[in-house]
């Protein structure tokens, strides 16, 4: 007898494969994988940094994060200092972009400290200031984060489109093209919104973001520790999934119409996307096991660790494990097993989507294929 829905997951996976699971899912603009593409060359490695002084009073304290950073990346990489460490992922030449994360402001955000970290990283590898590129997806949010005051002079900012759009349709003319987003690039799949025409030209796709497609030729993916009500958690996939790409919103239209389990890994595979997002730095100083993406105060935990991988189906695995230690350590159920509340509506979520990424060879899932790299700095 199956007796809990973890039981059943697997017999489902079991039964179908992942063909048949993503049937209908299918991407456009086909290229051949990059040498750094998902998983990169450190498939399975997860490095875990953890210092105590990281945060005071709230605060990111620089001295810290920046021996967090530096460690981490030498521990990833095996190389003898920071500075080769990034020359793993990046050269002089390249047009580098990195994917922040505003969503859960002003509680839960991508922090000063840890981005200037990395551009001092990319720099010292080589890249030039000027191609370093600032995104996320709505320039609404990214300023209304305060992004913008403390990004070093020089670095560019980029997004796909100007304000949040909850049908995220409305920005089309008469063909599936907007201004900031590819239309050669995009993942199809049998999945809309009820209330969108289902002739609409875009109804069932999810174009890639200019910024990923033309502008950039390597991503660093910001993602933070963070509890998300449809997908489970949001993490290094999510990041990618629902900041690089419109009509995001058909994943997670309703509390019960939610197809995030499929879409996010579906969103990712996009080869430009796979190809460029070389390297995964998960902020996980301040966190959220509950109700996100929106952050509310009496979730947040100060963590206090950061993790480094080029594999994000096994940085999402151990991320989602660290959420589910902590949800279990105050009384809460473990995330696939959690009911709605008033913080988290959905009638389930759907945190399987890492167990999927792994299947379509995004990266390792098997904890016994998982080297988790743990250091204690303060």
């Amino acid at each position: 007898m199956l007796t809990n829905r973890r039981q059943v997951l697997q017999s489902l996976v079991g039964a179908l494969t992942v063909r048949e699971l993503m049937e209908g899912a299918q991407v456009a603009a086909k290229q051949a994988p990059s040498k750094l593409a998902m998983p990169g060359p450190y498939r399975g490695r997860v490095v875990r940094v953890n210092h105590g002084g990281s945060i005071i009073s709230g605060q990111y304290q620089a001295e810290p994060v920046q021996q967090m950073m530096r460690r981490g990346m030498m521990e990833l990489t095996g190389a003898p200092d920071w500075q080769s460490a990034w020359k793993v992922f990046v050269q002089p030449g390249d047009v580098v972009g990195i994917k922040l994360n505003p969503v859960g402001q002003p509680h839960v955000i991508s922090d000063a400290t840890v981005v200037r970290e990395v551009i001092a990283g990319l720099e010292a590898a080589g890249v030039k200031r000027r191609d370093i590129v600032a995104y996320d997806r709505y320039r609404d949010q990214f300023f209304q984060a305060g992004f913008d005051k403390w990004l070093p002079e020089g670095v560019r900012i980029l997004n796909a489109a100007p304000t949040y759009d909850n049908i995220q349709l409305g920005m089309y003319a008469n063909t599936p093209n907007v201004t900031g987003y590819d239309p050669d690039h995009y993942m199809e799949m049998a999945l809309t919104r009820p209330d969108v025409d289902l002739n609409h030209p875009g109804a069932r796709r999810s174009f890639a973001a200019k910024f990923i497609t033309k502008e950039v030729n390597k991503l660093i993916n910001l993602p933070l520790l963070k509890d998300h009500q449809s997908a489970g958690v949001t993490l290094a996939l999510k990041n990618l999934s629902h900041g690089l790409v419109n009509n995001v919103s058909r994943s997670h239209s309703t509390a019960s119409l939610n197809a995030c389990g499929a879409f996010i890994p579906a969103v990712v595979s996009i080869p430009t996307i796979r190809n460029k997002a070389v390297l995964h730095i998960m902020d996980g100083i301040k966190a959220l096991y509950h109700g996100g993406p929106g952050a509310r105060p009496q979730f947040v935990w100060e963590h206090k660790t950061m993790f480094f991988a080029s594999d994000p189906v096994a940085l999402d695995h151990i991320g989602w494990q660290e959420l589910d230690e902590k949800r279990l350590a105050v009384g809460r159920l473990k995330l696939a097993d959690e009911l709605p509340d008033k913080f988290s509506t959905f009638v389930r979520k759907q945190p399987e989507h890492v167990e999927m990424a792994g299947a379509l060879g995004l990266g390792e899932w098997d904890l016994k294929k998982i080297d988790v790299r743990r250091l204690k700095l303060g």
